[in-house]
């Protein structure tokens, strides 16, 4: 949604779906799609982009997916959702009423799907929309229910936190996924097709 104090997304690119099945455990969240994003229709579209090698280094699939194979987390109780739904070159074009809407949203979002974990793919953002404190790793707080992980932007443009780095912290996402499904259920099943 446009708010008055921000530009409309880039001309001819729509906001890019949710993918979020039944079951979801985890629904990671990115801040907002890229021009790639809004022209393929697919998440983390950019080549460069580490989110689909991190999942492998952090145990969530065993081989890099392509942006098309999104089906394949799906089937794995994994969701991708943004933070913010327009379409930029990059994210330091969005604006604070953007992220307060967002946080909203999203919120609700996350009381509607229940995942175990909301893992948010970006520090700034969060600390942005939700909490000026927040550092890497697992969040004290709640966030509609959900365990809260602030893992680095994947982007390749943020060379911060190298592969082996987003690797490990994928894995602590992991790793709580199991931890709190074990114990209190057993994993939820998708419909058969």
């Amino acid at each position: 949604m446009t708010t008055p104090s921000s530009p409309a997304s880039s001309p001819g690119l729509a906001p890019v779906p949710d993918v979020i099945g039944v079951g979801c455990s985890v629904l990671f969240c990115g801040i907002n799609p890229g021009l790639l994003s809004g022209e393929t229709g697919h998440h983390f579209a950019r080549p460069g982009n580490r989110f689909w090698k991190a999942l492998v280094l952090g145990g969530f699939v065993e081989r890099v997916l392509e942006p098309s194979e999104v089906h394949e987390l799906i089937a794995r109780g994994i969701g991708i959702t943004n933070l913010v739904a327009r379409v930029t070159a990059s994210a330091k074009e969005l604006h604070p009423a953007e992220f307060a809407e967002g946080a909203e949203l999203l919120r609700a979002k996350v009381e509607r799907v229940r995942p175990e974990i909301l893992a948010v793919l970006g520090v700034g953002a969060w600390r942005a929309a939700v909490d000026k404190r927040a550092q890497l790793g697992r969040q004290s707080e709640r966030f509609g229910g959900a365990t809260v992980f602030v893992l680095p932007n994947p982007s390749g443009l943020q060379a911060r936190y190298q592969l082996p780095e987003l690797g490990v912290l994928f894995s602590e996402v992991r790793i709580a996924r199991d931890a709190e499904l074990a114990p209190s259920r057993p994993p939820r099943r998708l419909p058969p097709r």
